[in-house]
């Protein structure tokens, strides 16, 4: 049986995965759409900022399903616009940037 300290730490594994996640996909778009060799565009990074606040603050932490498949949707509409075209565009090319990543995050 899991102790209070295991939940939390089994939370933020949980979370710190999907943050790791949502930051290839950015890397990834902004690398292609905005050209930027290095780091993110300025729009990129308030955009990763964002995803990592509400995954912080994410009710379901551990039992956290994906995004779309969410009762409670915590983006703002125009930021879930965003986050839908990155992961649209990025999702598939992840398997060239990160394909460990891009295998585990699909079988999950």
């Amino acid at each position: 049986m899991l102790n209070n300290r295991d939940d939390m730490k089994a939370s933020m594994d949980k979370i710190e995965y999907e943050k790791r996640i949502v930051d290839h996909m950015i890397r990834i778009y902004c690398r292609n759409k905005h050209q930027q060799s290095s780091g993110l565009c300025i729009e990129c990074n308030a955009l990763r900022d964002y995803a990592f606040e509400r995954l912080t603050h994410c009710p379901f932490k551990e039992n956290k399903a994906a995004c779309k498949n969410c009762q409670t949707h915590c983006y703002r509409k125009d930021k879930r616009n965003d986050i839908r075209n990155v992961m649209k565009f990025s999702g598939p090319r992840m398997i060239l940037y990160y394909p460990f990543d891009f295998f585990s995050h699909f079988i999950k």
